[in-house]
């Protein structure tokens, strides 16, 4: 497993999202459960993964649960990441989400404490006053944003009033919307960018096409609409040559092409030892300059159909949407 560095601490570059764990639009409850996740964290930590990254909103708090039950004996090897809701943008209400996630986390402090998306209506200043507070009170190790643009993650440097160094954003092969800012700033500033949907929520792993189409929390994502199954297969062409080439799969050399950039972490979501297992070693495949220029002109190629959802737009919905979390009303 390679590392790199995350807000002073050295983390695995192939980390675990856990979006998936108590969320039953990924099948909690019907394809795996309790056990089977519980068996995937530790086999993450066998393999070398340390980041985990969880939010509040996950499972209406099962998944930072889960995590707390699974982590309990582990705390010194691991490094865990939550995030608040946006709806949660007051100073007093930052604070509390943060105490409520500890709680459901069993932990004395979040190593990374993000904010899950800008929250249009209220200024950033009022709940960078709240994360100024949880840094001081040691409850929180560091500060990351979720879903920031350029401009507001500068915004959210001021508002804190120290560099945030993180920003944790959705990038794949299909959805290189953070190359055009937020990549190159964190480059040059020697930030991080956490790459969550890194496998475009399994669309690269090439087990989807126009016959089977899932359903779950994939049925409201566009890109799983039965045209762009049909156009992405150049890409999943490509992506299945370079795997047959280093005998790994069209998933593994998708989290590859993620994990090359500097400074650029992956969350994959896992379900099962396997795809576990798949992901970590996904951090030792080394892609040629040819092979990295042949999944980007592919990459380039790729028009899908229809809009896919911007951040701000997904912001807005999401909080006109109500808001369930176990504890957290």
């Amino acid at each position: 497993m390679r590392y790199v560095s995350l807000a002073g601490a050295e983390v695995s570059v192939i980390g675990l999202g856990a979006w998936q764990f108590g969320s039953r639009g990924w099948g909690w409850g019907r394809e795996f459960g309790r056990r089977e996740a519980l068996a995937v964290v530790e086999r993450a930590i066998e393999l070398g993964i340390s980041l985990f990254d969880t939010a509040e909103v996950y499972g209406g708090g099962g998944s930072e649960r889960l995590l707390g039950d699974a982590l309990r004996d582990h705390r010194a090897q691991v490094y865990v990441a939550s995030k608040v809701w946006p709806v949660h943008a007051l100073r007093s209400q930052v604070r509390a989400a943060a105490e409520r996630s500890l709680g459901r986390l069993q932990m004395d402090r979040i190593d990374l404490y993000q904010v899950h998306w800008p929250n249009p209506l209220a200024p950033i200043s009022w709940t960078m006053a709240g994360m100024r507070d949880l840094l001081e009170a040691g409850r929180i190790g560091a500060v990351g944003v979720s879903n920031f643009g350029l401009d507001r993650w500068r915004r959210a440097d001021a508002a804190l009033g120290a560099p945030v160094p993180s920003n944790q954003v959705r990038y794949n092969l299909l959805q290189r919307g953070p190359e055009r800012g937020v990549l190159p700033f964190a480059r040059e500033e020697g930030r991080t960018i956490i790459a969550y949907s890194p496998l475009a929520q399994g669309l690269l792993s090439g087990r989807y096409d126009a016959g089977h189409v899932p359903g779950g929390v994939r049925r409201f994502n566009p890109l799983f609409t039965r045209e762009n199954l049909d156009r992405v297969r150049p890409v999943l062409d490509v992506l299945g040559e370079v795997a047959r080439a280093h005998a790994a799969t069209p998933a593994q050399i998708a989290l590859a092409w993620v994990v090359a950039r500097p400074g650029v972490v992956a969350i994959p979501g896992a379900k099962t030892l396997e795809q576990v297992e798949q992901n970590a070693a996904a951090a030792e495949i080394e892609l040629s300059a040819d092979e990295m220029a042949a999944l980007e002109a592919a990459s380039r190629g790729f028009t899908p159909a229809g809009r896919l959802r911007t951040a701000a737009a997904m912001a807005r919905r999401l909080l006109s949407a109500p808001f369930s979390v176990s504890g957290a009303r």
